[in-house]
């Protein structure tokens, strides 16, 4: 008998891996057998819906798993040993090869379904753009080694012939400028020269085809032995797409992946003009009017405006984190995530991780961070902020230090979990920071530290949104690389150890804390109102958003408390803050704190956390004057 796996199946039926397997579980499919955590189905109990494969092999896939090809009738062995997770694994042949693979192919199908001559994809940083982008060289790529091997079995494979006759048709152009991280121009430009002359020299047999001319071959060994200068450098892909065309007959694909890193780079230090201008002069002659491009891809975190780098680029197609198409193809999808989950035998841990890693909206598409999710099952499932320190972050100093009053508050409210209505340019350019300073929505959009709901798009091309923080990952990095960017920095410290004494229950120490960083931070004409003191507190809080939600003014009991902290973790306690404030020096503020108390036990301000089952309630009555406080607790 014939076996075929659930991912074979799903292809051919068109349906989902995870239905197969329900099919496979609940009986509907006769004759399917487990075998450790695969599903073996035979060919026959799928009837007529069910192709019939041609010859004697076939290969065994599951989502992931690249079993080599088997004699028909061969059944799977049983998955004792799990192949290793891809954990910082660009190379596509590598990843199908010796890895568990998310199959991504059928990007490459809606990419042929449109056929955009020149596309761009921005995403934030670890979502797979790299290995994307190298999944579509080897699709597309001539060469002497048969590559259909690294797609037979995938998505792709069973869309029809189509499609098929795409694969190893081009000479393909590859560039990756993701480590191009430098402070000069001049060693940027050399970094830049470097990684030309490799993808020349990757292409050597053009400097010896009969069919390029001779000031062709001249310009590939001026690039080759590095006397080309920024000029000429600028017009290389453009000669060696002319070159590859001549050679091979058929025009290039040219995929340039990270593009606006040393775009970044020159921004924070100081030669921004200078990338800019080479970076555009380049994409002119090799994406623009070039009779030798058959397609051009680019990736990067920002779509830079066109008038900046892209200028007179008509034929460019970007796809943001807002647009539809491709949406599903950069990071995971919740299905995605559960197959991987139970294949390595966690398949109870799916909630927490999409309390950690889910919840960002790309287009349509629901999205893990991929980088996280597989850091986080390679770790055993131990749920951390793996996405922080996965790259630079100078820009976001840049955008918190020109950040006005009003968005520096939408930004604490952020971090208690409220979402802020914003209007959103993908298209924004670095020295639009200081000039623009609401731009820093757009930033943080793009980078993945904010998701977008309720998107409308407004009569510029651009978006009006409903911006919140996607997951507690985030709320870690947010934390970490945002937050902390607001205070003084006498006043992280201080922070961390209000943290520590609200976990502690110490509240004393809260005082004390509380009274320190009054006095290290702010000025006496600052203070008077009770909201000053409210704000104030709140940013205080938001340290501990990843063990608490914060709230304020909200409903409970008879009335409004000031700040509620809820435990997300059991064994924690609850809290509720009532604060008063006055301005007369000479008031006795034990006393003010006392009547503080008082209002949280009259009102009954703990409901909401008694109904939420919280067992320990500390109620805090704080009162403040000035830079002075006195508080007031029990439990």
């Amino acid at each position: 008998m014939n076996y075929i796996s659930s991912a074979q199946a799903a292809d051919r039926l068109g349906l989902t891996v995870r239905r197969i397997q329900q099919m496979c579980r609940s009986g509907e499919i006769d004759g399917a057998v487990r075998r450790g955590r695969t599903w073996c189905i035979p060919e026959d109990a799928l009837n007529d819906r069910l192709s019939i494969v041609s010859g004697n092999t076939f290969s065994l896939r599951e989502p992931g798993i690249s079993y080599r090809s088997r004699k028909a009738g061969d059944v799977p062995p049983a998955a004792d040993v799990r192949l290793p997770l891809p954990v910082g694994i660009s190379s596509y042949r590598e990843a199908v090869t010796n890895y568990y693979y998310v199959d991504k192919t059928l990007m490459i199908r809606d990419f042929i379904d449109t056929l955009p001559k020149v596309s761009l994809f921005t995403r934030p940083r670890r979502f797979g753009k790299t290995l994307n982008m190298d999944m579509l060289r080897v699709f597309f790529e001539r060469s002497d080694e048969d590559t259909s091997v690294y797609f037979r079995g995938r998505a792709i494979w069973s869309c029809g012939e189509r499609y098929r006759q795409f694969q190893g048709k081009y000479p393909v152009i590859f560039l990756t400028l993701k480590d191009a991280k430098f402070s000069t121009w001049a060693e940027t430009f050399r970094d830049l020269t470097d990684t030309i002359r490799q993808e020349f020299a990757r292409h050597s047999e053009v400097a010896r085809s009969s069919r390029c001319n001779d000031f062709e071959k001249d310009f590939y060994h001026r690039v080759m032995e590095g006397t080309a200068d920024e000029a000429a450098l600028s017009r290389s892909l453009s000669v060696l797409s002319s070159m590859l065309t001549h050679h091979y007959g058929e025009p290039a694909v040219i995929i340039i992946d990270e593009y606006d890193t040393p775009i970044q780079m020159g921004h924070l230090h100081g030669y921004y003009d200078q990338v800019t201008e080479f970076t555009r002069n380049l994409f002119s002659g090799t994406f623009k009017d070039n009779h030798c491009l058959a397609y051009g891809f680019l990736t990067g975190i920002l779509s830079i405006a066109r008038e900046s780098i892209f200028s007179g680029m008509n034929n460019l197609k970007v796809h943001s984190v807002l647009d539809r198409r491709f949406s599903s193809y950069f990071g995971f999808t919740a299905d995605e995530v559960r197959q991987m989950l139970d294949y390595y035998g966690y398949g109870d841990h799916l909630e927490e991780a999409c309390r950690w890693y889910d919840g960002y909206h790309f287009g349509d598409s629901e999205i893990f961070n991929p980088w996280s999710v597989i850091n986080y099952i390679d770790e055993g499932c131990v749920p951390l902020a793996y996405w922080q320190s996965t790259g630079s972050n100078e820009i976001i100093g840049e955008i918190i230090a020109h950040a006005t009053p009003e968005i520096t508050e939408n930004l604490r409210r952020l971090m208690q979990g409220e979402s802020i209505a914003a209007y959103v340019d993908t298209s924004v350019i670095y020295p639009d920071i200081p000039r623009r300073p609401s731009t820093i929505y757009s930033f943080l959009l793009v980078a993945g530290y904010l998701k977008a709901l309720d998107i409308h798009v407004q009569g510029d091309g651009n978006y009006m949104c409903r911006l919140l923080i996607p997951n507690r990952e985030i709320s870690f990095v947010y934390e970490k690389e945002i937050l902390s960017r607001l205070q003084p920095p006498a006043a992280e410290s201080i922070a961390l150890a209000i943290q520590q004494a609200v976990i502690s229950r110490d509240t004393r120490k809260l005082q004390e804390k509380i009274q320190e960083y009054l006095a290290e931070t702010i000025s006496y004409y600052d203070t008077g109102s009770e909201a000053f003191y409210q704000g104030l507190m709140i940013g205080l809080c938001a340290v501990l958003n990843n063990r608490y939600i914060v709230t304020s003014n909200r409903e409970s009991g008879l009335g409004r408390f000031d700040i509620q902290l809820k435990p997300l973790e059991k064994g924690l306690p609850g809290f509720i803050f009532e604060l008063k404030s006055t301005r007369d020096q000479e008031a006795d503020l034990r006393s003010l704190a006392g009547s503080a108390l008082q209002q949280i036990r009259r009102k009954d301000y703990d409901t909401d956390l008694k109904q939420a089952g919280v067992s320990a309630i500390i109620r805090v009555g704080i009162a403040f004057c000035g830079k002075n406080v006195e508080q007031i607790a029990e439990d």
